[in-house]
């Protein structure tokens, strides 16, 4: 179950809660799928079936509605956990970058190759077609998955594009942590002057004011 700390919504449409989704951008949240991850007595695993990636997919948007039906009905167990074995392999290489980022310091050697081995995967399983969508009100030419591919890794395609469009952007300059010891979940401070501390104000935030607070009194 996704559930984490007082971090979780009900869901009405499933008896699941949902992923708490606050930090602006879905690498960020999918790093943060791996609750506690600096406590002591060790993390809480929010993805722990194939079943909770397709979930995640589905609310950060990065899947429609009917592809994630297509996966749910194609995929079979065993695929379902080699991927997500894969996903969570990716998830750890793209904290190692984004944490070491924000404390300002070198990620590994090892974080950076499986990164680049997960994007070069992704990008051999695109194909350019020609888009008659006509959006915009113009049609041309546009990328798209292989529908003949290994499509149960497709969530960890486009986890993995997204990690590194935030990591080669000048929005990387934005990445924060939560300043919650027992949270450190990453985040895309877009306040007006930077000055954001907290994934959640309402539940890291008050936290930390209220034990100030008894500190204080004591």
């Amino acid at each position: 179950m996704a559930k984490s700390k007082d971090k979780s919504k009900a869901n009405s449409k499933d008896s699941e809660p949902a992923f708490e989704l606050c930090g602006g951008d879905p690498a960020l949240d999918f790093v943060n799928t791996l609750d506690h991850r600096f406590r002591e007595e060790g993390p809480k695993e929010l993805l722990t079936s194939y079943g909770d990636l397709l979930r995640f997919s589905g609310q950060s948007k990065l899947l429609e509605p009917p592809r994630l039906r297509v996966l749910a009905n194609a995929v079979g167990e065993s695929a379902g956990a080699r991927a997500l074995r894969s996903a969570r392999e990716l998830r750890e290489a793209m904290a190692a970058l984004f944490y070491a980022r924000v404390d300002a310091k070198s990620p590994s050697p090892e974080a950076v190759r499986t990164l680049e081995r997960h994007v070069h995967e992704a990008g051999r399983h695109k194909k350019l077609r020609w888009d008659q969508s006509a959006k915009n009100g113009n049609r041309g030419l546009a990328w798209d998955w292989d529908r003949s591919g290994a499509d149960e890794h497709l969530p960890a395609w486009m986890l993995a594009q997204a990690a590194v469009k935030l990591l080669t952007s000048d929005e990387l300059e934005r990445v924060r942590a939560c300043g919650a010891a027992n949270c450190r979940w990453l985040f895309l401070d877009t306040s007006k002057n930077h000055t954001r501390r907290w994934c959640n104000m309402k539940v890291c935030g008050n936290r930390m004011k209220a034990r100030r607070f008894q500190a204080r009194q004591g």
